[in-house]
C-alpha cells in the first residue's frame, strides 16, 4: 500500500466525523482478509502450521498442562465470512488459543509490584496502553486473572469488545479481560488485531449475554471463527498494520490541530459578538457571518452560533433602536392591565413579584427598553395537574416532557386521558394555540416549545404553562425563552442534583429585557434571517458529510487495494 498516496487524498474527506476510526477499522479487515500485504509462496502454509498446534495441544492436554480441550467440528462454508488466500484458514478459537488461560488468584495472593490491568486502562479504538499500575497502586478487592507475556489480553465485556492489548510482561487482570493463550507460538500482535476486528466485534455484539453490561461466553468464544494466515504473513501483517495506524495517527493529530485552529477563531468571533464594541460591532458582525460558513464543520459549532444570535436579540445589539417607537415602559403599563383583567375574569390571584435593583440586572439594556419578570409578561404561568391522570384508549392527548424537548408539540404515541377529565382542569391550565410551554424537570429543562395547535391537550406537571399577552410579540417571547440570558437563569434556580427542577416561583421572577413593541417585531425578522442561515449550515454539513462518506468509501477501497490489484485494474 502507498501510504504518501492516501495521504495525500485522504485529506479531502478529513473531516468526515468517522472518518479515522473507519479507516482503522478498514485497515483491519483488510488485514485478517490477506488483501493487506501479498502472499509468499514460499511460507510454510496455514495448513502445516494447524498440524503442529494439534500435536502441541495434544501434548499440553496429556501433560496437564491445559483443561482437557473439547471436540470442535470444522468450520462449514456457511460459516466462512469470506473467502481467504489459499495459504490461510479458517478455525475455531478453541483450535489454536487456550481461551481464558490466565489463573484465577484471591486479592491476598498478589504479587504487589506485578502489573494489575483494568479495562479503563486501554483506550477505545487503538488499544494503547493509556496507564500502567501495578497492585500496590490499586484498591484490589475482588478476584484476579494472572497472565504471561505473549498472552493476548481481550475485553470481554460489551462496549469494551475492541480493547485487545499483548501482555509484555506478567501480571493480572480484572475478569472480564480473558487470557488467550497460542497452544503454540504465534505472532501475538496479529492475533490481538485479528480480536479485534470488525467481523468479530460484530459475532460478540450478536452472542454478547447480559442484559446491562452483555459479555462473550467461553461457550461462544471458543466456536468463533478466526482467520488463520502463515506464520511468516502474520509477521508481515502486523508490520503494515503498525505503518498504516501509524499513518492514521499523524492524520488524526492533523484533523486535531485543524480543529483547534477552526474552534479558536469560532470562539473569538463570537466573543466579539456576545461582548460587543458599539464601534466596531458592525464590521465584527459583518466578518463573523461572513467567515463563520467556512469555520463551521460541527453540529455544536452551529449550536454556539444560534445561542450567539438570541444572545445579541435579546440584548438589543441585534437591531438598531428608533427613537420614534413607543418606550417599554408604555407597553408595559398596557400588559399590566391586560394581565389584571384576566386574573379578575379566571379568578386567579396575582403573583408577587420581586422588586428588580441594579445589582440584578445582567446588562445594560438601550434606554427605550426596561428590565421585568417573566410573570409580568405572561397572563398566567402555572403548570400541568400534580396529580397522575387516569389513563383512558379514548379521549385527551397527555403530553409529557418527552414530546415537547425537540422545541415542537410531538403527540406521536403520547398518552390519552378522560374528557371529563379534561373538562375538570381550568382552563388557564391546558394550554391553547399561542401559548408557550416551557420543560422544568430533568436533563431537558429550559426547553420552549410555541403551541401551534388548535388541538386539544393537557400536559404533566414537569411541563409550564406560559400564557403571553396579547400586547408582547409571541415569537420575540420565544427567542428571550430559549436564549442563554434565560437558560442561565433556569440553570441557577434548579433544585435536586438526580432530577433538576425550576419551581414555579423562581421561573416566574426570571428577569426579561423589554424592547418597544416594534423593535420586537424587528428582532424577530432579524433573528429568522440568521436562523435560516443556520439552517442552510446545517443542511450542507449534513450534504457534505454524506458527501464524504461516499468519498471516503470509494478512496479506501481504491487506496488500501493491494499493489497488484491497482496495476490489473489499470492495465485493463
Amino acid at each position: 500500500m502507498n501510504a504518501e498516496r492516501l495521504l495525500l487524498h485522504y485529506e479531502r474527506i478529513a473531516d468526515t466525523p468517522d472518518a479515522i476510526a473507519r479507516l482503522r477499522r478498514f485497515i483491519l479487515d483488510l488485514a485478517v482478509r490477506g488483501k493487506l500485504v501479498p502472499q509468499d509462496a514460499s511460507d510454510e502454509p496455514a495448513s502445516d502450521l494447524l498440524k503442529r498446534i494439534a500435536k502441541e495441544k495434544a501434548r499440553l492436554a496429556k501433560a496437564g498442562d491445559i483443561r482437557k480441550p473439547p471436540t470442535l467440528e470444522p468450520i462449514t462454508d456457511a460459516e466462512a465470512l469470506y473467502v481467504l488466500p489459499r495459504t490461510w484458514a479458517w478455525v475455531r478459537v478453541g483450535d489454536i488459543f487456550d481461551y481464558d488461560a490466565g489463573t484465577k488468584r484471591d486479592p491476598k495472593e498478589l504479587d504487589q509490584s506485578r502489573w494489575l490491568l483494568e479495562l479503563e486502562d486501554i483506550e477505545k479504538d487503538t488499544s494503547r496502553i493509556i496507564e500502567r499500575l501495578r497492585v500496590s497502586d490499586r484498591d484490589s478487592q475482588s478476584t484476579k486473572s494472572e497472565f504471561e507475556p505473549g498472552d493476548i489480553l481481550y475485553g470481554k465485556l460489551r462496549p469494551y469488545l475492541n480493547k485487545v492489548v499483548v501482555a509484555d510482561e506478567p501480571g493480572y487482570s480484572t475478569t472480564e479481560i480473558v487470557a488467550i493463550r497460542p497452544l503454540l507460538r504465534l505472532c501475538p500482535e496479529y492475533c490481538a488485531l485479528a480480536f479485534r476486528r470488525p467481523d468479530f466485534v460484530a459475532y460478540v455484539e450478536r452472542l454478547g449475554r447480559g442484559t446491562k453490561m452483555p459479555r462473550l461466553r467461553t461457550p461462544d468464544a471458543i466456536v468463533a471463527p478466526f482467520p488463520l494466515p502463515p506464520l511468516a504473513e502474520q509477521r508481515r501483517i502486523v508490520a503494515k498494520v503498525d505503518q498504516l495506524m501509524g499513518l492514521c495517527d499523524r492524520l488524526e493529530a492533523a484533523r486535531a490541530g485543524r480543529e483547534a485552529v477552526r474552534d479558536r477563531l469560532t470562539a473569538a468571533s463570537l466573543a466579539r459578538l456576545n461582548a460587543p464594541n458599539p464601534e466596531t460591532f458592525e464590521a465584527d458582525a459583518r466578518f463573523a457571518l461572513d467567515a463563520l460558513p467556512a469555520l463551521t464543520t460541527r453540529p455544536d459549532q452551529i449550536k454556539r452560533l444560534r445561542q450567539t444570535i438570541l444572545n445579541l436579540a435579546v440584548r438589543g445589539k441585534l437591531v438598531p433602536q428608533d427613537a420614534g417607537d413607543e418606550p417599554a415602559s408604555e407597553l408595559l403599563k398596557r400588559i399590566a392591565k391586560e394581565i389584571a383583567a384576566y386574573g379578575k375574569a379566571n379568578r386567579i390571584g396575582q403573583a408577587q413579584a420581586d422588586p428588580i435593583s441594579d445589582d440584578d440586572l445582567a446588562f445594560a439594556a438601550p434606554s427605550s427598553w426596561e428590565w421585568a419578570r417573566l410573570s409580568a409578561l405572561f397572563k398566567v404561568i402555572t403548570d400541568g395537574d400534580h396529580q397522575p391522570p387516569p389513563k383512558a384508549d379514548k379521549g385527551v392527548a397527555f403530553l409529557t416532557i418527552g414530546n415537547v424537548t425537540t422545541g415542537r408539540l410531538d403527540f406521536t404515541g403520547c398518552r390519552l386521558v378522560p374528557e371529563a377529565y379534561f373538562k375538570s382542569l381550568a382552563p388557564y391550565r391546558t394550554p391553547a394555540k399561542g401559548d408557550i410551554l416551557y420543560t422544568v424537570v430533568g436533563a431537558t429543562y429550559g426547553r420552549p416549545a410555541l403551541v401551534e395547535t388548535d388541538r386539544a391537550f393537557c400536559v404533566q406537571r414537569h411541563i409550564a404553562i406560559l400564557k403571553p399577552v396579547e400586547a408582547m410579540s409571541v415569537r420575540f417571547l420565544m427567542a428571550l425563552l430559549a436564549s442563554p440570558l434565560v437558560y442561565d437563569q433556569a440553570t441557577r434556580s434548579t433544585t435536586g442534583t438526580a432530577q433538576p427542577t425550576i419551581a414555579l416561583r423562581p421561573l416566574r421572577n426570571f428577569l426579561a429585557p423589554i424592547p418597544p413593541l416594534a423593535e420586537q417585531y424587528r428582532i424577530v425578522a432579524k433573528v429568522d434571517v440568521l436562523m435560516a442561515l443556520c439552517d442552510r449550515l446545517e443542511a450542507s454539513l449534513t450534504a457534505n458529510a454524506a458527501t464524504r462518506r461516499r468519498l471516503l468509501d470509494a478512496l479506501l477501497a481504491e487506496a488500501l487495494a493491494p499493489a497488484g490489484e491497482r496495476e490489473l485494474e489499470a492495465a485493463e
